[in-house]
């Protein structure tokens, strides 16, 4: 290119990734047509006349996260940076704050919320800071082992605050001894109440865990008898008290009965599923919820996106909902 194509084709380029005009404009303005300019913007690229940058915050992995999303069929999917000690923190509280403002962009005015017990979404509710005026519902009973990690109804609470919404906690341990005692409880008004609105969930956020200690809340809280029991039934992961094989499919769905949860038929009915999980030890439980049809979108981290993204052969899509099961 001579000087003047050069001038010319800087202008036009400024013109078009500067100032937003559109390729008919350019052409009006230097008296060309619409393809002249489309060769020269072309030329421009190619002679590194103009330079294209793709920038994302330093944590999150535009990468990964879109190789991940195309893999599960998912909605959404966003990556970010490992840290440094991922392996001894199956949570990490990144993970909390980048959800909290994907949420901020998938809740809409007039929406319900729905949370499920984990420290995931606890990390995410801590670290909202905005949210269009919304119902928040709690999905799961809370973790009462006698630690200080009962912070469900806070994180309900948070995120009403605030929406400006309100606001409706359950005031029961996600694990009860046995089914008759998880039907009264269900029966009781306030947490009847909190169940009448999960068929309105729009948006729900949800953790996984994988069968070990300190990974699944339930795990924790099951007998060494009973965690054998469902160990021996192939148990990968744990979802909302709900329990998953390698492949998706549910097991031991007589647990399900003794817990204050949301249903897996309504979560594959909530528009919207987004599953905040991360770290190695996490990647194949993460695997096997992905696999089940319940989740839509998720947050994770690099460790365990690599790992995803070398697993076996692809499931189904997940915006495809499909029950392994059937």
């Amino acid at each position: 290119m001579g000087p003047a194509e050069l001038v010319q084709a800087a202008a036009m380029a400024r013109r078009f990734y500067l100032e937003g005009k559109s390729k008919i404009q350019i052409a009006e303005e230097f008296g060309v047509s619409r393809f002249k300019v489309a060769r020269v913007l072309e030329t421009a690229l190619e002679r590194d006349l103009v330079r294209i940058e793709i920038r994302v915050p330093a944590e999150l992995d535009a990468e990964r996260s879109d190789a991940l999303r195309a893999r599960y069929g998912l909605r959404h999917a966003v990556v970010v940076e490992s840290p440094a000690e991922a392996e001894e923190s199956p949570d990490p509280e990144n993970l909390g704050e980048v959800a909290a403002d994907l949420l901020g962009e998938l809740v809409n005015e007039g929406d319900v919320l729905g949370l499920a017990w984990g420290r995931s979404t606890i990390h995410m509710a801590a670290a909202l800071d905005r949210l269009p005026p919304c119902t928040v519902v709690q999905l799961t009973g809370v973790y009462d082992a006698g630690t200080a990690e009962r912070g469900s109804v806070e994180a309900v609470r948070r995120a009403a605050q605030v929406s400006g919404g309100d606001a409706h906690p359950i005031y029961a341990p996600m694990l009860l001894p046995d089914a008759a005692t998880a039907s009264a409880l269900r029966n009781q008004t306030g947490i009847a109440r909190a169940f009448e609105y999960f068929d309105k969930v729009t948006v729900a956020c949800v953790s996984i865990g994988s069968w070990e200690p300190g990974i699944s809340t339930v795990h924790d809280m099951l007998s060494d008898e009973e965690r054998a029991h469902y160990a021996s039934l192939g148990v990968a992961a744990e979802m909302s008290a709900h329990l998953f094989d390698a492949q998706g499919r549910r097991v031991g769905r007589d647990l399900g009965e003794r817990c204050i949860t949301v249903e897996t038929d309504r979560l594959r009915r909530i528009p919207e599923v987004v599953a905040i999980a991360g770290g190695q030890r996490k990647a194949a439980a993460i695997d096997a919820v992905l696999r089940s049809g319940l989740v839509t979108s998720l947050v994770t981290d690099t460790a365990a996106a690599d790992f995803l993204l070398a697993a076996g052969a692809a499931p189904k899509p997940a915006l495809q909902r499909a029950d392994p099961d059937e």
